[in-house]
């Protein structure tokens, strides 16, 4: 039974202080994933608004 978690960038968290949240919650982060959030302009184009970044912790026994 794999024992993991998922922890996101909070929006004002570094990807570092989001790093060490997840060492002091006794994980080990093993993957990192990506997600672009997209915003739609008035004339139609799309464009990136920003990251979503998440991490796979998988649990230090």
């Amino acid at each position: 039974m794999k024992k993991q978690q998922k922890f996101t960038v909070e929006e004002h968290e570094t990807i570092e202080q989001c790093l060490q949240r997840i060492r002091e919650a006794g994980y080990m982060p093993v993957k990192r994933i990506e997600k672009p959030v997209y915003k739609e302009n008035k004339d139609g184009s799309v464009e990136v608004l920003k990251q979503n970044i998440e991490f796979v912790g998988k649990k230090i026994e």
